[in-house]
């Protein structure tokens, strides 16, 4: 009967969570740099900014960039509807062009000529790298030049792996963390010199981003192999930082406690002056896809109510995700089971009547600029 039962409820479990961003993103490569404490591999990617820092801090408009055959035009506030009616313009040229290829059966005729060595040379220094590429013992000097090459202001360099059990998601970069990277940029100004806290910061490429024009970012998280990796990632991005004077602190914090660990052996822990400041001075709080587990997402709007509620001013908070559609047996049908559960969450915080917290909710289009090169797909 156990197994009858058994069979009528059949369950799929894999321990392997792959991000796929890596895939979508023109970096220049993917460097397998080490092994992190626990066997796995870390990789240290390039994403390239549309906009560098020094436009950034002077103000300026951002520059025609052309990426993936796909013309765009970014403003201060808007796509330039001139160049989406150009773009429309050329495919339509492009496709009677095709037309004038066909041969009489109507298959496409295909004129090549021979390619020299300068022309695969030239092909070379165009087209991006986006394989991993595994940097072998005695090749040191190949991961230098790589790094000295992408030391400029439009480039943000991020150590992460590509693939981990689920509790290790963190340690992947996620196309949330793009799109609320993308609303910092476009709303600048809202953040300048503000005090932020990041929940779930990850590799911490978000708040490298609002660090270029907060003044004091704290990025957490949890687990010490982590936040290593998300403090190497601040270190490699501080030029970033430089022109804005933004700081910021990688910290531990734990949804599942009720306290900042303060312990001062314990890696990453809070002062009482840094506990102070925040709660002093803190104006944002933001997170990137981060409800992905029912259990977690519980945790993190418990620990966003009581650090609301002990904020000493009001206090705005950006939460960013993608919808991830799976088919489930037991719905027969595609689900996404993590978004309702964080919309009902989110309802009953907006609906919390306790006579001390009042909370509004606001949806945002993402239908801002785009600042940085990924895939910015319905879903998010």
């Amino acid at each position: 009967d156990l197994a009858e039962k058994e069979m009528d409820n059949p369950t799929f479990r894999s321990d392997t969570v792959l991000s796929d961003v890596h895939l979508h993103c023109p970096s220049k490569r993917h460097l397998m740099v080490r092994l992190n404490a626990v066997g796995q591999p870390v990789f240290l990617s390039y994403f390239k900014l549309l906009w560098s820092t020094e436009d950034l801090a002077s103000g300026k408009h951002v520059r025609e960039v052309t990426t993936g055959g796909e013309h765009q035009c970014r403003s201060g506030d808007e796509l330039c509807d001139k160049d989406r009616s150009n773009t429309k313009k050329e495919g339509e040229l492009n496709s009677e062009g095709v037309e004038a290829l066909l041969d009489d059966d109507g298959d496409l005729e295909v004129v090549r000529r021979p390619r020299s060595s300068s022309d695969l040379q030239a092909e070379d220094l165009l087209r991006d790298i986006v394989c991993p590429v595994i940097l072998m013992k005695g090749t040191e000097d190949a991961f230098e030049d790589e790094g000295q090459e992408c030391t400029c202001n439009d480039v943000v360099k991020i150590e992460h792996t590509m693939a981990t059990p689920l509790e290790d998601v963190g340690k992947q970069v996620w196309r949330a963390a793009f799109l609320l990277a993308d609303y910092i940029l476009f709303k600048r100004d809202t953040f300048r010199c503000c005090s932020v806290l990041e929940l779930g910061g990850g590799t911490g490429i978000t708040s490298i981003i609002m660090g270029t024009v907060a003044k004091r970012v704290y990025c957490t998280d949890v687990g010490e192999d982590l936040l290593a990796m998300c403090e190497q990632n601040v270190a490699l991005n501080k030029h970033l930082m430089e022109s804005g004077g933004g700081e910021i602190k990688v910290k531990e914090l734990d949804w599942l406690k009720d306290e900042f660990c303060t312990d001062p052996e314990a890696p990453y822990s809070w002062s009482e002056e840094e506990i102070a400041d925040l709660l002093d001075h803190c104006s944002v709080i933001m997170a990137a896809d981060v409800f992905y587990d029912d259990d977690l997402t519980d945790a993190l709007f418990r620990t966003l109510y009581r650090i609301t509620h002990n904020l000493r001013n009001s206090c705005t908070v950006y939460l960013a995700l993608e919808k991830r559609l799976n088919f489930t047996l037991r719905h027969m049908d595609v689900t996404c089971e993590a978004y309702s559960h964080f919309r009902n969450t989110l309802n009953d915080l907006e609906n919390l009547q306790d006579g001390k917290m009042k909370y509004t909710v606001e949806p945002i289009k993402p239908e801002f600029c785009q600042f940085l090169v990924y895939e910015r797909i319905e879903q998010l």
